[in-house]
This record gives C-alpha cells, sequence and structure tokens, in this order.
C-alpha cells in the first residue's frame, strides 16, 4: 500500500493559514495597521474601496524597510519581533507570529512600496497569490505604503461569504476604532472611496475618544485611575445615563492592546449594579498597564484573547476602581440629609447632662378590646365563603382555571412568567414573551412593504450618535422613512419628529438601539428582516405583563393560526412539551 501522507505546497498551506488570519478584510486592516505602529509610525493613513474587496491600503511614516527585509517579510514565521522561545512571554509589539503578510499575499494581489530613512531610494514588490511577480528600485517617501487589491480574488468561495459592503465597512471602522483609541499621540486618518471620514489629531486620551464619538461624549464621561506595586489601571466610564442595550462603546486594553473579556465586562456591569436597568450596558474605555510576563497574549491569531496571571486580582480592581470614582463623583446614590430635616440629628450643648432615652408605655393597651366585640356566629366566615369572595372579586386573577364545558384549554401561570397551557392531552410550558415576539414579527414582515401610517410627536426625540452609528443609520434612512419615521442626522446628533402610529413613542429610542445591534451583521438589503425582529423584540409585551389567563389565552389563539413555530425570530424556544408520566 502507498504511502498517503505527504507535505502541502506553500501556497495551499498559506491559503489554509490565511483562514484563521484573514476572516474579512478588517482582519487585513488590522494586521497593516499594527504593523505601522510597531514601526514607530506618527502618521498612518488607511484608505479603503468597496469596504476593502477592491483595495486596502495603509500609508506610514515609519522607519521602512531594506530591499531583503521587504522580500523576507512575505515569507512565512518570518518576524522582526521575536527570535526564541523566551521571548514568546516577554512580547511588546503588535505582532509576533509571522503569519499575517504571507496569509494575506495568499489571497490577493499585494503591492508594498519602502524605504528606510537613511537610504537613497526604496524597494518595490508586487506579489498575486503568494507568487513574486516583481521586485524593483524606487523612488518613494520614507516608510511603506501596503496595498491590498482584490482580496480573496484566487479563493471564490471566501469572496461569496462576504457580507454587503456596508456591513464589512463597519468591520473595518470598528478596528480602526480600536487601533486609534490604543494609540492617542499618533495621527491617523481614513478615508472611504476617495472621502476623508475621519482625521485623528494626536493628544490626550479625552480629545481622542471626542474625535470618534463626538464631543457631546465628554460630558457623559468619569475619569478613572488607580495603582498597585503590579498594575495601573486608568481610563473613563460612561456615567448611567449613557448605558444602551447595545455594546457600542466599550473597549479594554491592555499595555495598549485592545483584548476582549467577558469576565472582566462582568466586572464593569457589577461595579454599576444598582445605577442602570438590567439587560443596559456602560460605555467604557479602560487601559490596564502590566508587566508583560503576567499575560499571554500568544492564545489566538486574532490576538484579542489574553490570559492573565491573577484575573481575579483584576476583576476585584476594576471593580473597586469604578465604584470609587462613581462615588466621587456623585454619581452612586447618597444620603442627602438637607433634603427631610427630620433626619438633622440635635447636638446637645457643652456641659449639659446626657439623659438617657425613655420610652412611654400604656400597660392598660389592648387591641382586641378597644372598639370591638366577638364575632356571632352568623358574622364567622367559613373557609370556602372566604376563597369564594375572592373568585368573585374582579381585581383578583385565579391562577387555576376550572375546566370549561366547551373543552377550553386550561391555564396556569408560574412564578417565573412561563405559562403551562393543557393542549390536545399534552402539557406545553410556553413562553409568553416569545409567543408575542413571534406574532408581531409576522405582522411587521407581511405589512413591511406597504407604507405605514405616520404620527407627529409634539417634542422631538434625541440620541447621540457616533461616526459607526450614524453610518448605519444613513444606510437605513429611506426605508425607516417608508415605515413611518422621520428623523435628521446632524452632527453628533439624531433627532425624531416622526415616529410609526402603531409604535408607542416611549419604546422608540429602545427600537433604535436594537436597530443599531442588527445593523453590526446585517446590510440594509434585509432591512425587512432585522426591522422586523427589532420591533417585535422591543414592542413585545414582558412575561410579567401577563398575570391572568384572559390575557394569555388571545396570544395563544393567535399564536396556534400562526401553526406555532418552536423557535421566535431571535432563535429562542418558544415552548417545550412535558411529557407526563403514567402512574397505572
Amino acid at each position: 500500500m502507498p504511502d498517503i501522507i505527504r507535505l502541502l505546497p506553500d501556497n495551499v498551506s498559506n491559503q489554509i493559514a490565511a483562514g484563521e488570519v484573514v476572516q474579512r478584510p478588517s482582519s487585513v486592516a488590522k494586521e497593516l495597521l499594527e504593523n505601522a505602529i510597531d514601526a514607530n509610525a506618527k502618521q498612518i493613513q488607511l484608505m479603503v474601496k468597496e469596504a476593502g474587496r477592491n483595495l486596502i491600503q495603509v500609508v506610514d511614516n515609519g522607519m521602512g524597510m531594506s530591499a531583503t527585509d521587504a522580500r523576507m517579510s512575505f515569507e512565512r514565521h518570518a518576524t522582526s519581533k521575536i527570535a526564541n522561545t523566551e521571548d514568546i512571554f516577554h512580547i511588546k509589539t503588535k505582532g509576533f507570529r509571522g503569519e499575517a503578510l504571507a496569509s494575506i499575499a495568499a489571497v490577493s494581489q499585494v503591492e508594498l512600496r519602502t524605504k528606510k530613512e537613511e537610504e537613497e531610494v526604496g524597494t518595490q514588490i508586487i506579489i498575486e497569490g503568494g507568487q513574486l511577480i516583481s521586485q524593483e528600485v524606487i523612488h518613494t517617501p520614507t516608510g511603506s505604503s501596503f496595498q491590498i487589491k482584490n482580496l480573496f480574488y484566487n479563493v471564490p468561495a471566501r469572496r461569496k461569504f462576504l457580507k454587503s459592503n456596508s456591513v464589512e465597512f463597519r468591520h473595518v471602522l470598528d478596528e480602526f476604532h480600536r487601533v486609534a483609541l490604543a494609540h492617542e499621540d499618533i495621527q491617523f486618518q481614513l478615508y472611504n472611496n476617495g472621502e476623508e471620514l475621519l482625521r485623528l489629531r494626536s493628544g490626550s486620551l479625552l480629545q481622542r475618544i471626542s474625535d470618534i464619538f463626538g464631543r457631546k461624549i465628554q460630558n457623559l464621561l468619569i475619569p478613572i485611575s488607580e495603582e498597585l506595586e503590579w498594575v495601573r489601571l486608568s481610563g473613563f466610564v460612561g456615567k448611567p445615563e449613557s448605558a444602551k442595550k447595545t455594546r457600542g462603546e466599550q473597549f479594554l486594553f491592555v499595555n495598549h492592546r485592545f483584548f476582549k473579556s467577558t469576565y472582566f465586562n462582568k466586572a464593569v456591569q457589577d461595579a454599576f449594579e444598582g445605577l442602570i436597568p438590567q439587560r443596559y450596558l456602560p460605555s467604557f474605555f479602560l487601559y490596564i498597564e502590566i508587566d508583560i510576563e503576567r499575560i499571554d497574549v500568544n492564545i489566538h491569531p486574532s490576538k484579542t484573547e489574553i490570559k492573565f496571571e491573577d484575573e481575579s486580582s483584576i476583576y476585584a480592581l476594576l471593580r473597586t476602581a469604578i465604584k470609587k470614582s462613581l462615588g466621587v463623583y456623585h454619581v452612586a446614590p447618597s444620603l442627602d440629609f438637607e433634603q427631610n430635616q427630620d433626619w438633622v440629628f440635635s447636638i446637645p450643648k457643652k456641659d449639659s447632662p446626657i439623659e438617657e432615652p425613655k420610652i412611654k408605655i400604656n400597660p392598660a393597651y389592648n387591641p382586641f378590646k378597644e372598639n370591638s366585640k366577638p364575632f356571632t356566629k352568623a358574622e364567622k366566615l367559613n373557609v370556602t365563603e372566604f376563597y369564594s369572595s375572592f373568585r368573585n372579586d374582579d381585581i383578583t386573577s385565579d391562577l387555576f382555571d376550572a375546566p370549561s364545558a366547551n373543552n377550553e384549554e386550561n391555564f396556569l401561570r408560574l412564578m417565573n412568567g412561563r405559562w403551562m397551557i393543557e393542549h390536545k392531552g399534552q402539557l406545553w410550558c410556553i413562553d409568553p414573551y416569545r409567543i408575542h415576539q413571534t406574532i408581531l414579527y409576522n405582522k411587521y414582515i407581511k405589512s413591511i412593504k406597504n407604507h405605514a401610517l405616520s404620527q407627529q410627536l409634539l417634542f422631538p426625540l434625541e440620541r447621540p450618535v457616533y461616526d459607526l452609528e450614524k453610518e448605519k443609520l444613513i444606510s437605513i434612512q429611506s426605508k425607516l422613512f417608508a415605515q413611518g419615521f422621520d428623523m435628521q442626522i446632524e452632527d453628533d446628533l439624531l433627532t425624531i419628529t416622526a415616529i410609526p402610529s402603531d409604535i408607542l413613542q416611549e419604546k422608540v429610542l429602545d427600537i433604535i438601539e436594537e436597530l443599531l445591534y442588527q445593523l453590526t451583521e446585517h446590510s440594509e438589503e434585509e432591512f425587512s428582516v432585522f426591522f422586523s425582529k427589532s420591533v417585535s423584540k422591543v414592542s413585545a409585551k414582558k412575561r410579567n405583563e401577563f398575570i391572568q389567563s384572559s390575557q394569555i389565552r388571545p396570544i395563544w389563539e393567535e399564536f396556534k393560526n400562526l401553526e406555532m413555530p418552536y423557535l421566535n425570530p431571535l432563535n429562542k424556544k418558544n415552548y417545550e412539551i412535558i411529557s407526563i408520566p403514567n402512574f397505572e
């Protein structure tokens, strides 16, 4: 039997590696921006066309590369960042794996122009699909310019799975924000299809946050600063009124490297306990500086997962420092003794005797004898009469329905807001909130092609927005207008002057929040789906609003007309069928 194990060709192995490193255009932008920072650049430009499908270009004024280094940079595992195993645990640079450029070059057409300051001429390298096309001497400014053209041109299956341009550009913008927030001392520029979108000056962290998210955010930020012997925490958290339902302005950095951590996010959430509504998320820009030996960044090719030596101590530091700042800036609730004079303690005069407080007791007091007479037998109520008086009371609901003569289903409300229903000889446990979502979703998905009736607001609704949110809303503004919304976006403010007639005004801003969340992964072409999801999720009655069986019955009947789908629009279970044991 012949041998079957063989080495893969370099172009195949590079394309396989590209599947981890280059997931979408934003991955390329991130790697190139981080390379520019590692090259000590102080001015960085990012240019994209067609959301990065056709072009991603990063130009920097860093140290540049020699002709030999420029060619070697596209080889797998070629890097200037580490030299031996020990260096892996002392990583100070953004990159270190030596895989990014080789992976990018394997799935695109790359043109590199670079020059070192001490050299008179530079180098131009052109690579297509991992194959060197040309290398020549050219005149070019000091630094490097990477052009990545036609991403995934030789891997059509990968290119086919890219989202729309609007969705892909949002991911590019996300990565740009993360890098820019980690390095406020570097100037950044962002161009989309030839138009300058952002020009970020070098300066303080507060200036950088304001330049990205708008000046209005300055009044909503509380500074955080805490330092121990082995770790330092700094940055800002948003005031409770800036909390949102979507994950927008939530950034964690360690040693100027962006990372994700649900564990540390919970520490921030715990610090705001009691100050923001449930399911709302606080804004934060938090920077941890720690000895590089206490962390491990070599966890995942994306380098957004970081292992800490002592996670529990960092958790406690985050929670304590945020609570402290909320108290210092009078955000946390406190007693106000001036508000109620009854709380003011009287201070005795000097040298005056201190008397023990005395309690007056009336030993003759008997609550059962004052103005009361014992019940006669005729006045006494038995247990049956007592409960029947409540059963006939319109205010009180009966959780258990008696079997009816017309074979109606019986309903039982559980303590967690779910309901038990006997249906066709089976016991169904249903979630009324999710069922109502399903009903509303089907209603909106059918009526979305029609122009909805609109109601003018007496007082417009306002909400601050930043660049990424503005870009999302502008992409669907005309479609929202067709559904009854009338809104204007000027500077950093969204103003809503009209809303659909069948949507409550107090739900509108929550719907906008949900739309922004849905637009993170959906394009404007999928508007009918994510709009119906957003409106149904926000408008559906909560579980605690279904108290009486008369409230759940019509919802249940509508649900049965929809043939009782098992999952709601958000892929959550509407019900579970519980098997009833046979005791015979």
